[in-house]
């Protein structure tokens, strides 16, 4: 009785917890769990939380070797997202590991990574998971000698700047960044094989990655635009992931700090970065670029219940409805490339859906003369935003014998022949019978 009493005392506290995790309805309605080397983060990054806290976010602090650190009890997930600003950790602590953040991710949740030079095997292990592989020299840094900030002048060109961003409105925001962002970090590049990974913030051609500490001996394994310095993954399962070679990408020092670029005469008050990195955080926690679609509808032209299957071409009506999510409500999504495949083995139709500038995407087409079990499938998938993967079952059956014309226009000639035939045959047998 006593363990039944404390699993029951156990399940009324975690309740209001498990409320909190994501909800198709209310994307942005979620509890993140921060994890950082020193609780000294928090301060210095305090921007960066005060941002998510204010959009109404509930982040919870955790040092990362924290014994009693847990993603999940009862085999719910007590997050939705998690934020790792732990770049040096060897080893997490209580039952996380590198396979319990991969199964976070796999289950649909979120995850942002920053590293910097000190990154360790443990968070160099969960990069390349996701697609993203760090330079392998553990001291090396992005280092440009072009594209630096004028307040490093005099130093090892560490502290870069970069104006290289992935061109896209969902992702970063309809507004431009217009001032440069300051980077010092470690950079990475992303697997060639893995379509599901994106640069956000590249290096300038002038770039390269090694030890400011040291002369180079020989030649740099990342150089130019092909160091990124940002990159995003979207998993096929909708979960996002934000991996950044810097700590400091994030910092209240870069974010409130003014920046001009070398052989640049413009100063900027203060960096993009507070900008990037707001915008981009929407982005990855789904308060834009989520879409959502419902009322799945089909049915004949003149109708208005859904049949239980079709016959050969008949005519018939499809439609749906697809919004997205702005971070407070959804917003009707206006497209004109959401596309419908009537499907059996292959598409034997492929219409593109019209639309009402309300959401709802409709079309009409002519059932295919070929009977079997068909699907009505739609295969959503453009960049920045989540995929949408609907699909419905019909079969699909022929004419039955008393359905087709008793006489059938084009067959007329056949007819006359055969009628002619028989009179012929007739005449023919009395002339011969009587002729004399």
């Amino acid at each position: 009785m006593a363990r039944l009493a404390a699993i029951f005392l156990a399940v009324i506290f975690l309740f209001p917890v498990l409320c909190l995790s994501f909800s198709a309805d209310n994307p942005t309605d979620r509890r993140l769990l921060v994890l950082v080397d020193d609780l000294a983060v928090r301060s210095s990054h305090s921007v960066f939380f005060k941002s998510l806290q204010t959009r109404g976010f509930d982040l919870d602090f955790k040092l990362a070797d924290d014994p009693k650190l847990s993603l999940q009890r009862y085999g719910q997930y007590l997050y939705d997202g998690l934020i790792v600003f732990s770049p040096s950790i060897q080893r997490f602590g209580g039952s996380l590991d590198q396979n319990a953040v991969l199964e976070f991710v796999d289950a649909g949740h979120d995850l942002i990574l920053a590293a910097d030079s000190s990154a360790s095997d443990l968070i160099r292990g969960i990069a390349t998971e996701c697609g993203v592989d760090f330079d392998e020299d553990s001291a090396a840094m992005v280092i440009d000698h072009t594209s630096y900030a004028v307040s490093e002048m005099e130093g090892d060109h560490t502290l870069i700047t970069s104006d290289d961003l992935v061109q896209s409105d969902v992702i970063l925001g309809d507004r431009k960044i217009e001032a440069p962002i300051l980077f010092r970090g470690i950079g990475h590049s992303v697997n060639p094989a893995n379509s599901l990974v994106l640069k956000v913030l590249s290096a300038s051609p002038s770039a390269y990655s090694a030890n400011p500490k040291s002369k180079l001996s020989s030649p740099p394994s990342l150089t130019g635009s092909a160091i990124s310095l940002v990159s995003i993954v979207q998993a096929r399962n909708n979960a996002r992931i934000l991996i950044s070679g810097s700590l400091d990408l994030f910092s209240n020092r870069f974010l409130r700090s003014g920046v001009q670029k070398a052989g640049s005469s413009t100063k900027y008050e203060k960096s993009g970065n507070e900008q990037f990195v707001t915008e981009i955080s929407k982005w990855v926690f789904h308060e834009r670029g989520h879409l959502k679609a419902v009322n799945v509808r089909h049915h004949k032209v003149g109708e208005t219940t859904e049949p239980a299957m079709y016959r050969i071409n008949d005519d018939l009506d499809y439609s749906v409805e697809i919004y997205e999510w702005s971070g407070t409500s959804w917003k009707p999504y206006v497209a004109d490339d959401v596309q419908v495949q009537f499907y059996m083995m292959s598409p034997y139709v492929l219409k593109t859906l019209s639309h009402d500038q309300k959401g709802l995407y409709s079309t009409s087409f002519k059932v295919p003369d070929v009977y079997g079990v068909f699907q009505f499938k739609v295969e959503y998938q453009r960049l920045g935003y989540t995929s949408l993967s609907l699909s419905k079952q019909i079969p699909v059956r022929p004419f039955r014998h008393n359905e087709y014309e008793r006489f059938i226009t084009t067959a007329y000639p056949y007819y006359g022949a055969s009628f002619s035939t028989m009179a012929a045959f007739f005449i023919f047998s009395i002339v011969y019978l009587y002729h004399k």
